[in-house]
């Protein structure tokens, strides 16, 4: 990875167009930061929970979704949700004879203030 900083910050309200919007943000400032491919495929299949399950768990019309990559990987910060929402979001990833498809595939993943945040490391 290089030491150059991308990010961006999307606001969707259809709620349709989340996953599509979700993977290619994350896979344009991804490669920009020249991620690793099978930690972008990690990556993409977190925005596809997040398509899954994040608008039912929103606070208002639209789902906000900040995407960051630097040296540490790729964060990715769900919120402000609903009350409990954050908490409820990751509890609807589980998967049977998967797990948490959040904890599975993410270096790390916590609540904070109605936020999933999330961070998947380049390796």
């Amino acid at each position: 990875m290089t030491d150059a900083r991308n990010e961006a910050t999307v606001r969707i309200r259809d709620d349709r167009l989340v996953g599509p919007v979700l993977s290619r943000v994350v896979g344009m400032l991804a490669a920009r930061a020249n991620f690793p491919v099978d930690r972008l495929d990690d990556a993409l299949l977190l925005t596809d929970a997040i398509a899954a399950h994040g608008p039912e768990h929103r606070r208002n019309d639209d789902l906000q979704v900040a995407v960051r990559t630097g040296d540490d990987g790729l964060r990715v910060e769900v919120g402000p949700l609903r009350e409990g929402g954050a908490e409820a979001m990751l509890e609807a990833a589980v998967l049977p004879q998967v797990g948490n498809v959040f904890e599975r595939i993410a270096d790390d993943v916590r609540t904070e203030d109605e936020r999933l945040l999330i961070h998947v490391a380049a390796k």
